[in-house]
Parts: structure tokens; C-alpha cells; sequence
């Protein structure tokens, strides 16, 4: 009788969710019935899950067993991706892979003139992005010349670089944190993979909280909801407290008004602001470098971080306040003067920041029109600058307000 009960409800937690396409988010999942919070939303037994066990146990397994060195549980997880979408109708896992996009918005799936147009630290991400996918193509190209014996077209034509990234980006932007046991037959690298259909259909909010992880007694990836959720509306999971630069290079979106997100203040332009000939300046930027207060610098929805405001102090530190760099560390008021500049470096590369912002946004509109195939790719860096820019206005108001109580 517990058994049978147990069944019921899992499949009545099933029933009320049903699959909906939204226009801002895509394919998504609505509930049919109010969700309180604490309630458990998906339950996933564990053979519904792709994994590095999922691919041993296929014809791939034997292969990859003997492969020398041992190719990585990424990779595997990719080479199999790759070889049921080629299987088409004959793959036990047709539905799932019909339901996979064609095509993701990633970096590495973007032309290099819009990745152009993304902001500094972004930039640079997005090309270590290609880069990485590029090597993990040309490493295991001899891999998959091994599995010739299992196909009768030629594998370089089937496991091609396009093939690859697309494996890449669905197991980047799909897969659930899931530890396996090392295996021999694997190289050291972190085997966490497993693919959880249905589950993904489930999109991204920053302002939700949901508890999620593979349930040792049930043999279940489960997923509880710690937010209310009305009747109709969609389901959100949350995939973390992530800004906007890391859902676009993760996950290949942008949520709207994420309070999380921010704007990165690059040392090159941070530098722009302090005279050049400034005695003490390498002095001043080794003890920033040290502490790792050359990074991670920002303006947020509140305002200019701590680390930007707290780097700019111990920039503005005149000859005389140079030995107070430690206090200044601490968050130590110095002096009026060093306060006020600071402050006033502060406005003007938020001012800065929201000038370059506009002009992208004018190119992003100009290449709109100029070429129609990169519309849906430049919308998505459009849609991230329009944040940039929200928030560097609202950073723009919170400095005028320090700056007249300054005064």
C-alpha cells in the first residue's frame, strides 16, 4: 500500500505540470494548480538520466574502455550526444534529443562581430570559450576516428566541429551537478554530468529559491520548491545567484532587472583617471594586486561596489596619506580630500561607462539593420548593454546623492 501511494503522488506531481512556450522565455513548464513552498516539484528517477554510466553501457562503452589515455566524462557524454542524434529514429533517446535546441546562443556559437560588442571582461571569456571548445575538438578528433567500425558513414563527417559544439553547449547549458565514483576507464577530470529530460524545460529566475539534488534513498533527482508559485503560472528553478555576464556566457540569456547583475570596471579604465606621473602608483597597485583588488570591480543596483570604491581610496591616497594605505584597506575614513576625489573618479567613470554603453547600443541598432542574419544574435547583447545601462543610471543617481550630502 506505501508503495502504491508513493506512486500516485509522484505521478500526480508530474500531472500538473505541463509543458507551455512563453514569449519571454521560451519553452517552459506551467502548473496546473497552486504550488506552496517546501513542496516537491519533479522527481526524476535516476535510469531517466544521460550520464557517463548511460554511455558505458552503450556501444560506445567498449571503446572508450580501451581508449588510451582515457578521454574525459565530458567528452564521452558529448561523443554520445552526437552519435544518438546521428542514430535519428533508431535512438532510444529520439524524444529527448527531439526536444534539445539546434542551435544555442553561447559565445562560442556567436560571430566574432557581435562577440566584438560585448563588454570587456565578457569579451574575453567568450573567446577562452571558443578556445576551449576548439582544443577539446582537435584532442579528441582521434577518438573519434576510433568508432569508425561503428558507423558506415565516415566519423570525421559525423563528429565534425559543429557536432562538438553543439554537444558542448547542450551539456554546458542542460546538465544537473550529479558526482559519480572515479572510473580508470575515465581521465581524472570531475565526472558531475547527467542530463535530466523533462527537468530541463524548467527556465531560470533570479527571484526564486528552490532546493535541487539526486535523492540517495529514492534513487531520484529531486527538485522542492522553497517559493509560492499561483495556478497557470510558469515554474522557475533558480541555476544560481549569477549575473547577467555569467548567465550569457553559461547559459546563453539575459534575465531582465537580475539583482544580481552588474557592471565590471575594467583596470584599464580604471587607471584612466590617476595622473600618470603619480610617484607612488605602482606602489598603490601592487598592494591592489596583492589582495586581488584589481578584479571583480563593479557598480550594482545599490550602487558602487565596496572593492571599486575601497581601490579608488588607496589610488587617491595623496604623498602624505601613503602609509595610511592599510587603514584605508579597512575602510578607515582618511581625509575629506582623499573621500571627495575618490567620489568624484568614481562618477566620472560610471559617466564614462554609461557613454560607451549608448554608443554600443547605437551600433547594435545600426547592425540590426545593416545585417538581418545577426538580428537574433545582436538582440541578445543588445538585451544585456540595456541592463548594463539600467544599472549604471541607477549607480549614476546613488553617486549625485553621496556627492550633494558630500557637499
Amino acid at each position: 500500500m506505501k508503495k502504491s501511494r508513493g506512486r500516485t503522488s509522484r505521478k500526480r506531481r508530474r500531472k500538473h505540470l505541463q509543458r507551455f512556450m512563453y514569449g519571454g522565455t521560451g519553452r517552459g513548464l506551467m502548473t496546473t494548480r497552486a504550488l506552496q513552498a517546501g513542496e516537491l516539484v519533479i522527481s526524476l528517477p535516476e535510469k531517466c538520466l544521460v550520464t557517463t554510466n548511460t554511455v558505458l553501457n552503450s556501444c560506445l562503452g567498449e571503446y572508450i574502455m580501451k581508449w588510451k589515455p582515457p578521454v574525459s566524462p565530458l567528452i564521452a557524454l558529448c561523443t554520445f550526444l552526437i552519435a544518438e542524434k546521428h542514430a535519428g529514429e533508431k535512438s532510444l533517446w529520439k524524444p529527448y534529443l527531439d526536444v534539445l535546441p539546434k542551435t544555442y546562443s553561447c559565445p562560442v556559437c556567436l560571430e566574432q562581430d557581435v562577440i566584438q560588442l560585448f563588454p570587456e571582461p565578457l569579451r574575453k571569456q567568450a573567446q577562452e570559450q571558443r578556445t576551449t571548445v576548439h582544443e577539446l575538438y582537435m584532442s579528441s578528433k582521434a577518438f573519434f576516428s576510433s568508432l569508425q567500425s561503428l558507423f558506415a558513414e565516415n566519423t570525421a563527417t559525423i563528429f565534425n566541429h559543429s557536432a562538438l559544439e553543439w554537444a558542448w553547449c547542450t551539456i554546458n547549458t542542460r546538465t544537473i551537478y550529479m558526482k559519480h565514483s572515479q572510473r580508470e576507464c575515465f581521465s581524472l577530470e570531475p565526472d558531475v554530468y547527467a542530463l535530466a529530460p523533462y527537468l530541463d524545460l524548467l527556465n531560470h529566475s533570479p527571484n526564486v529559491q528552490v532546493k535541487a539534488a539526486f535523492n540517495e534513498q529514492s534513487r531520484s533527482y529531486e527538485i522542492q520548491t522553497n517559493s509560492q508559485c499561483k495556478k497557470y503560472e510558469e515554474v522557475f528553478i533558480c541555476y544560481g545567484p549569477h549575473d547577467n555576464q555569467r548567465l550569457l556566457l553559461e547559459y546563453g540569456f539575459v534575465a531582465i532587472d537580475n539583482p544580481h547583475s552588474s557592471v565590471y570596471v575594467s583596470s584599464d579604465t580604471l587607471l584612466k583617471y590617476f595622473p600618470p606621473l603619480d610617484k607612488q602608483k605602482n606602489a598603490k597597485l601592487s598592494i591592489l594586486k596583492d589582495r586581488d583588488l584589481l578584479e571583480n570591480l563593479t557598480f550594482g543596483w545599490d550602487g558602487p561596489s565596496w572593492r571599486l570604491l575601497t581601490a579608488l581610496k588607496v589610488l587617491s591616497l595623496g604623498e602624505d596619506e601613503f602609509t595610511c594605505w592599510r587603514r584605508a584597506l579597512l575602510g578607515d575614513v582618511i581625509s575629506a580630500r582623499n573621500e571627495q576625489q575618490a567620489l568624484n573618479i568614481t562618477t566620472k567613470i560610471c559617466h564614462f561607462l554609461i557613454e560607451e554603453t549608448q554608443h554600443v547600443l547605437l551600433q547594435i541598432s545600426q547592425m540590426k539593420r545593416d545585417k538581418e542574419n545577426l538580428k537574433e544574435q545582436l538582440t541578445l547583447v543588445e538585451a544585456l548593454r540595456l541592463e548594463d545601462l539600467k544599472i549604471l543610471q541607477k549607480s549614476a543617481e546613488i553617486l549625485c546623492s553621496l556627492n550633494v550630502t558630500t557637499v
